[in-house]
């Protein structure tokens, strides 16, 4: 009997087309982020104050990820930012095709930055490759200082982990000191930036890292 991993397959199609939409990021010169986090751990709200504080320097466009809505579209779009909405219905993650397909619709020319907002889930979103330059995962600090070692997937896979929330610490019973050091254990290598969008803290620390990240692609 001829067993047949449709998984692996999946994921090495979505590879290959993932190849082909960082050919089209390279050549219209973007710096590509994909966003990634459980939902309510404040994506949207990160988006939106990196967009404030960067828009006065960079050309910036966004897909937006969600299973239904355009809820987080519009909130981009009243910043004067274009943004293309991908509505995926029951899938809980975006795909390098459903990426592929909306290049088709949506401009690129004369931007330098583009932001895909992925899918709210802690898991499935790390899996594929969307050709982007630089993964960043959301993760509001309430969740519980466990999770990166519950779902380590998404904390393993990305380069930076914002620790979003921070105001909220007093009120939670977790120890961002715990959380940082359990984030290590899972990535050695990630960048953690505790912040936090009500209050502007933090912010700025990520900002300098990520210009300076865009300055060395």
């Amino acid at each position: 009997m001829h067993i047949v991993d449709m998984n692996s397959q999946i994921l090495h199609e979505n590879e290959r087309i993932a190849h082909e939409n960082k050919h089209v990021f390279e050549k219209h010169g973007l710096f590509v982020t994909n966003l990634m986090s459980a939902p309510g751990a404040g994506k949207t709200s990160v988006l939106e104050e990196t967009i404030k504080r960067l828009k006065s320097q960079y050309k910036m466009a966004v897909i937006e990820g969600d299973l239904q809505t355009s809820i987080d579209s519009e909130r981009i779009e009243a910043m004067g930012i274009p943004s293309h909405q991908i509505t995926t219905g029951t899938v809980c993650h975006l795909d390098a095709r459903m990426v592929h397909n909306a290049l088709h619709d949506f401009k690129l020319d004369g931007n330098d930055l583009l932001f895909i907002e992925n899918v709210g889930n802690l898991v499935c979103p790390a899996d594929f490759e969307l050709g982007e330059d630089l993964k960043v995962m959301v993760f509001s600090v309430v969740e519980g200082a466990e999770k990166p070692k519950k779902y380590p997937v998404m904390f393993h896979e990305v380069e930076v982990v914002l620790l979003n929330k921070i105001d909220l610490i007093p009120y939670s019973g977790v120890s961002l000191e715990e959380l940082e050091k359990n984030v290590k254990e899972v990535n050695p290598k990630a960048v953690i930036f505790p912040i936090s969008c009500r209050t502007g803290e933090g912010i700025e620390n990520w900002i300098e890292w990520f210009k300076n990240k865009i300055s060395n692609k």
